[in-house]
């Protein structure tokens, strides 16, 4: 057994609560500006004074509504400011939001509604607002449903001027750290969601230190971040209170189409996304080139920033590496942080492994990648990497306050500041999460000497082939979804004679793959069976094969010709498979490939 600690650079505090983030800065700096909000094809600027009057009126329409202290208020929308103006209006007054994902089914938001004993809840449109009328009559406890673009906020903090400033000061007096700031559902990938409970402290306690740890980032002259993962997703969140602790200008976009021009224009100095983001960037830099005849200078200047990188682990680039660099920076690096709006350095990553391939290039081309690992119930980061100590293929060192044990079974055991309360009404599974002290995540992982942890897999997760051989499918399928023509893809064997996988394609990258390679207007279901795509598609499995033993090596696969996607049920809203789903789904395909010829 090995174990990390990790003391807090800030000492804890029973008083306060989330509320105080804007109010202070309203206080004390109230002309900074706070948020940036789309308006007429720029941004315009919101002030601390003007973003703490927004939250105070809407949190005056709650108390006129009804809302009291403890009352769970969901929230289904986009990324955008008026989940911000909700989440602390609503903690002003001791109330407890509830995120929903804008993309869940019906039945999930009933038994999110259901489970939480939501009073009300905050909708972006009229499609959701529709949803959520399809289960009203089995809510009991939902009063109200208030829909964004129809003027719900205006409406309420209308309502809200008959509320005294006494009343609300007094509401927020009463809150306290300690108390329930939010329910997260987790993403139900063997069952129904479980909630967890996070308290003010949490959030707090951990944003409070990780500010501190990574100042460089958070605190720095200017820091501002483009926030377009869902505000649903824990990580999103912790990152918006972490933005509103330390002042940070904070921007949303919720259109994933428009994400790139809002970058360009908004122009960040950090970004929080996943791998998956940093993998279509690669990709789609990488297919333009190739189109466009310049393919090979991209492969040299991918070669060189990675190079470049490494050499930044031991010691520094020697002069023929720093002429090449400065060369591949005005060819490639420079238009790429220029698509991003040309000041970003940072960016924090998680919900899967990036790979030392994309962790190197990046950094070699000027954007620092910093890789964490975290849970819901760890209120998101646990480790990270950090600009003074960074380990590009590992998931950094505890954060302050964090302890980190990996058990002789490899398992990951987390305590710490950011620990939840436990699962809402669930007292046997927090039991079993939570034993002498310590959350058993159920993630396997490496710790090295120095404290960096390196993810291996997920112990629910593991196969144990016909062989006895016990494989870890994550790392492998993280590897296959590098690949520009792989959307998603499952890897299978359990109790079989050897690894499969299943794989789906990238319908966007293959249009473009398509035509660098002769291939125009190649459909999903000619590409399934193309013998050019099929063996493009084994180059790609034969590389992620190098990384493992043979045993445990992708020996045949299948090539879907529909994706695994939220809308069909086949992944969570936080993009995880639901592996249990999709093997019954799909039993005929999987059986299909063992009835093959066995591969040598």
């Amino acid at each position: 057994m090995t174990e990390v600690s990790v003391p807090p650079l800030v000492p804890p505090s029973p008083e306060g609560s989330l509320a105080d983030y804007p109010a202070r800065w309203a206080q004390t700096e109230p002309q900074r500006v706070m948020v940036s909000v789309p308006r007429d094809g720029g941004w315009a600027s919101v002030t601390a004074a003007e973003l703490h009057q927004r939250i105070e009126q809407l949190a005056k329409g709650f108390i006129a509504a009804g809302v009291e202290a403890g009352d769970r208020v969901a929230i289904m929308s986009r990324t955008r400011l008026e989940w911000t103006l909700a989440d602390f209006a609503l903690w002003t007054v001791g109330a407890v939001p509830v995120p929903v994902y804008e993309t869940s089914s019906v039945d999930q938001v009933r038994w999110i509604l259901q489970d939480s004993g939501a009073v009300a809840i905050l909708v972006e449109d009229s499609v959701m607002t529709a949803g959520v009328a399809q289960v009203r009559g089995q809510l009991p406890d939902l009063r109200d449903v208030w829909q964004i673009e129809a003027g719900a906020l205006e409406e309420l903090s209308a309502a809200g001027s008959e509320v005294s400033n006494q009343t609300l000061q007094e509401r927020r007096e009463r809150v306290r750290r300690s108390d329930t700031a939010t329910i997260i559902y987790t993403s139900g990938t063997t069952g129904e969601p479980r909630g967890c409970e996070l308290t003010h402290d949490n959030f707090m306690a951990l944003a409070e230190n990780a500010a501190e740890r990574l100042s460089e980032v958070i605190r720095a002259q200017g820091a501002a971040m483009l926030l377009f993962l869902p505000l649903a997703h824990v990580f999103a969140r912790f990152l918006q209170v972490a933005c509103v602790y330390a002042g940070a200008r904070l921007g949303h976009t919720g259109d994933p189409r428009t994400v790139l021009d809002d970058l360009a224009s908004f122009r960040p100095t950090f970004l929080l996304s996943v791998p998956r983001v940093f993998e279509k960037i690669y990709n789609a830099t990488e297919q333009k080139a190739e189109a466009a005849g310049r393919g090979k200078v991209f492969r040299w200047t991918a070669q060189v920033a990675e190079r470049y990188s490494r050499a930044l682990d031991s010691g520094g680039a020697g002069p023929v590496l720093r002429m090449q660099h400065a060369l591949a920076d005005r060819l490639v690096y420079g238009r790429l942080r220029a698509a991003m709006g040309g000041q970003v350095t940072y960016a924090i990553s998680g919900g899967a492994a990036l790979g030392e391939r994309l962790g190197h290039f990046f950094r070699g081309a000027g954007l620092v990648v910093l890789e964490g690992y975290g849970l819901t119930e760890t209120t998101a980061p646990a480790t990270v990497n950090t600009p003074d100590m960074i380990r590009i293929g590992t998931v950094g060192r505890p954060l302050p306050g964090v302890s980190l044990r990996v058990t002789e079974d490899g398992e990951i055991l987390l305590r710490g500041v950011n620990l939840f309360r436990g699962y809402h009404g669930d007292p046997d599974a927090t039991a079993r999460a939570m034993r002498d002290g310590w959350f058993h995540t159920g993630d396997l992982g490496q710790l090295d000497t120095d404290g960096f942890l390196t993810i291996t897999g997920r112990v629910k997760e593991i196969l144990v082939t016909a062989g006895g051989k016990n494989v870890s499918p994550g790392p492998l399928e993280d590897r296959l979804r590098a690949h520009p023509l792989i959307s998603q893809c499952m890897v299978v064997g359990e109790g079989r004679p050897f690894v499969a996988a299943l794989i789906s394609l990238d319908a966007e990258m293959l249009s473009t793959w398509g035509t660098t390679n002769g291939l125009t207007g190649l459909t999903l279901e000619q590409a399934a069976e193309h013998p050019q795509v099929l063996a493009e598609l084994q180059q790609a499995v034969d590389t992620a094969n190098e990384s493992v033993s043979r045993a445990e090596s992708i020996r045949a696969f299948h090539v879907l010709v529909t994706d695994f996607t939220t809308d069909n049920g086949l992944l969570t809203p936080s993009m995880k498979l639901k592996r249990g789903r999709i093997n019954e789904l799909l039993q005929r395909e999987i059986e299909d490939l063992y009835a093959r010829p066995r591969p040598r």
